[in-house]
């Protein structure tokens, strides 16, 4: 039976130093990996359990943000896989330490996916503090989870950005849209992708342009109207083309949306859909407010 109200005082940021050294020696590892996720445990209670023969509490320490570059260091070369993944994500990992975990090819079957997918590869190209030698060498990988990693990395090149913009794979491209540092110029390419996950992925980017929310709100598809009509980017004359469209739940969406006109928030809630007006009415009674 595990112990929930002791691994609840190992993972609590107002235990003292003394407890925790304690509670790092418990025979359950479970207590031990809440020790390792505490944020407060001090740097030389990790360092112990940095060497725990427990694989999960090995790497909470590896992620912990108070695990230092020697530390992270150590267990870059630990035998399993998922602790290396774990330094890989980790923004305090030294960048010699990602270079090298770069060509970590340690493989893991994914069972939703029905794939072999390479877990450290993945952390290392999600990273922010990747080398962009690193990064380029991930991006000219084969697997396309890898390349999609690198396509969400906000530190990624924008010349890399724009040559994934037309990777094979949707997965990619859509980890493209959704990137935060991707340019205007980009988003408007992926605008008129043929999956439309991507452009939905476009929709709720706050750097899409005008023009494409504009031309994404008159997509047939609806759970990609609904997106543009979430952005709190778009601007009044998408919001109001959306206000009138045949969906309840995009003009529901459109009512709650922080951008759109009070006029069309008041028009709203006279819609002949309950949501809707529900919708409406709270914006109008948070205004008064």
């Amino acid at each position: 039976m595990r112990d929930w109200k002791t691994e609840q005082i190992a993972g609590n940021p107002q235990t003292n130093v003394e407890t925790l050294e304690k509670l790092a020696t418990s025979w359950d590892w479970h207590i031990r990996r809440s020790v390792a996720q505490n944020p407060s445990t001090p740097l030389k209670i990790l360092q112990v359990l940095a060497r725990d023969k427990i694989q999960w509490v090995r790497e909470a320490v590896a992620g912990s943000a108070q695990a230092n570059e020697k530390l992270l260091t150590f267990l870059s070369n630990d035998k399993d896989g998922f602790v290396r993944a774990a330094v890989a994500l980790n923004q305090n990992a030294p960048s010699e330490v990602l270079e090298y975990l770069a060509g970590d090819e340690m493989m893991d079957f994914d069972y939703t996916l029905s794939k072999s997918r390479y877990p450290t590869q993945e952390a290392v190209a999600k990273n922010p503090n990747t080398p962009e030698v690193a990064i380029r060498f991930l991006a000219s990988r084969q697997d396309e989870n890898v390349r999609a990693s690198v396509a969400s990395n906000p530190k990624a090149p924008s010349d890399l950005l724009f040559q994934l913009r037309i990777d094979l794979s949707w997965v990619v491209r859509k980890q493209v849209a959704k990137n935060p540092s991707t340019s205007i110029e980009i988003l408007d390419w992926l605008a008129v992708d043929r999956i439309q996950e991507v452009r939905a992925a476009v929709a709720k980017n706050p750097r899409t342009s005008t023009g494409s929310l504009r031309g994404m709100a008159l997509d047939r598809d609806t759970n990609l109207r609904i997106k543009v009509a979430q952005n709190p980017y778009a601007d009044e004359e998408t919001l109001e083309v959306l206000s009138e469209d045949w969906s309840w739940k995009v003009r529901e969406k459109v009512a709650g949306n922080p951008n759109t006109p009070q006029d069309i928030v008041e028009k709203l809630s006279q819609d002949k859909d309950l949501s809707v007006r529900g919708t409406a009415d709270k914006r109008l009674k948070d205004q008064k407010n």
